[in-house]
């Protein structure tokens, strides 16, 4: 060898996935490992094996966990890695949530479909205020996200919530089955 100096490697950065559809974890898993990082998969979360399991620059967790509630997990992962850049991915997007999110620890919020480019973007950048839109939301989307608002202060118990809103338990799920997330 003839003196020259290699630069130094870095170590791969470390990213959870939390996601409860096990086709898109594999996806997402995969193409991160495609883009050099290391990457920790998981459909659920548990303190336990979160610890165990990080420390973690990046996170990428579903808002929805199955039973459980990504938002919880952005707290854990905010407590135990404050440095963890967080993004919550989901396809049930509101106002309220995102707000919640954010709270919580998140650096970001996106709706899912996304592509990979677009979720390694968010992970790297702050989200950007609000930018105010000539489009009016419509009410159904103000109910929705109001709604949203409402279950989260009850922590997801549905009777709560229609007790709290005024409304039947079942209308309330009838409310939130019909909705859809572009309306």
């Amino acid at each position: 060898m003839s003196g020259s100096v290699s630069p130094p490697k870095h170590k791969p950065f470390r990213l959870l996935i939390l996601e409860d559809d096990s086709g898109l974890l594999e996806a997402l898993k995969v193409d991160f490992e495609d883009r050099g990082y290391e990457v920790v998969a998981l459909a659920s979360f548990k303190r336990g094996v979160l610890k165990t399991a990080g420390p973690f620059d990046f996170a990428i967790t579903d808002l929805r966990l199955g039973e459980e509630n990504g938002l919880n997990a952005v707290q854990e992962i905010a407590a135990l890695w404050p440095r963890c850049r967080t993004l919550v991915l989901t396809g049930y997007g509101s106002i309220a949530t995102a707000v919640e999110a954010v709270k919580r620890g998140a650096q970001n919020y996106l709706t899912k479909p996304a592509s990979i480019e677009t979720l390694e973007r968010a992970l790297w950048t702050t989200a950007q205020s609000a930018r105010v839109s000539d489009s009016v939301p419509s009410l159904a989307r103000h109910e929705r996200e109001y709604i949203e608002y409402v279950l989260n202060q009850c922590a997801g118990n549905i009777s709560k919530a229609a007790a709290w809103l005024g409304v039947h338990r079942q209308s309330l799920q009838r409310k939130l089955r019909k909705f859809t997330p572009g309306a």
